[in-house]
């Protein structure tokens, strides 16, 4: 299946996702009867996007369709899609830079990040890759999280940690909206550079083993990245506060580098 094919199907499944998730109300339509069920009809979208219900239908089916950005923003504001649920529906048509996916994600940093997650001492910082491999990280994130230094590298995944890692449930005393929180930013960076993301190896390892994560899934939620306050529950150093930062090498900005510092 081709990329651009993996990209259709993802945005149907977003639209039904999003379509499902909002009420008649909220859309400026009569409260449902007491034999309706949630969600918007694929007519009732069509009516207020301002196409048609047959032409929205094959949107949703996947089916090799062109549609026009204008089009695209009215979808979003029927549905009412936050700015980077907007952004993400656009990337998924090809209105966005979509940079080319990778076969696989590089396991190690290149030596220039590496030296500057170093120079970030007492900072915990790290490195990951498009599909959230971890690549590299310092000292003060090694004592934040010590299992980074000792897990398989197979396993060494921020979005498999961050759902799989009892010690990580421990540290983030927010855990149950945080991981649905990683999962949203997963989805929304992830889905443009790595085409179908139910077939990348970590989902579908997640889908297979952990219930949380194949409820969460299910929900399509996307969110963009913010820098904000992170809380850790550290078994010696006890309560920790950080502010939680992410940026990108210019010169490799398949790459992120994910900074906390005190707050």
């Amino acid at each position: 299946m081709s990329t651009a094919a993996e990209r259709r199907r993802e945005l149907g499944s977003f639209l039904r996702a999003r379509r499902a998730a909002l009420d008649l109300v909220t859309v400026g339509l009569p409260p449902p009867g007491p034999r309706r069920r949630g969600g918007l009809r694929r007519e009732e979208v069509a009516t207020l996007s301002g196409v048609s219900a047959t032409w929205y239908t094959w949107l949703e089916q996947g089916r090799d369709i062109q549609p026009s950005r204008q089009v695209l923003d009215a979808l979003a504001r029927t549905l009412r899609l936050t700015s980077a649920e907007h952004a993400y529906l656009l990337s998924l048509a090809g209105y966005a830079p979509l940079p080319a996916a990778t076969a696989g994600a590089e396991r190690t940093a290149p030596g220039h990040v590496r030296r500057l997650l170093d120079a970030l001492a007492g900072f915990p910082a790290y490195a990951i890759a498009p599909d959230w491999t971890i690549t590299g990280w310092n000292s003060a994130y090694a004592t934040l999280y010590p299992n980074v230094a000792t897990v398989d590298p197979g396993e060494r995944n921020l979005l498999w940690l961050v759902f799989t890692d009892p010690y990580v449930r421990e540290l983030l005393p927010d855990w149950e909206t945080t991981s649905r929180r990683f999962l949203a930013e997963f989805r929304a960076e992830a889905g443009p550079r790595l085409g179908d993301l139910a077939r990348t190896p970590v989902v579908q390892r997640l889908l297979e083993t952990s219930e949380v994560f194949g409820a969460a899934w299910q929900d399509h939620h996307i969110e963009g990245f913010t820098s904000r306050e992170r809380l850790f529950h550290h078994p010696v150093a006890g309560v920790l506060r950080y502010e939680h930062h992410r940026l990108a090498p210019a010169d490799h900005p398949d790459l992120h580098v994910v900074i906390y510092t005190p707050a």
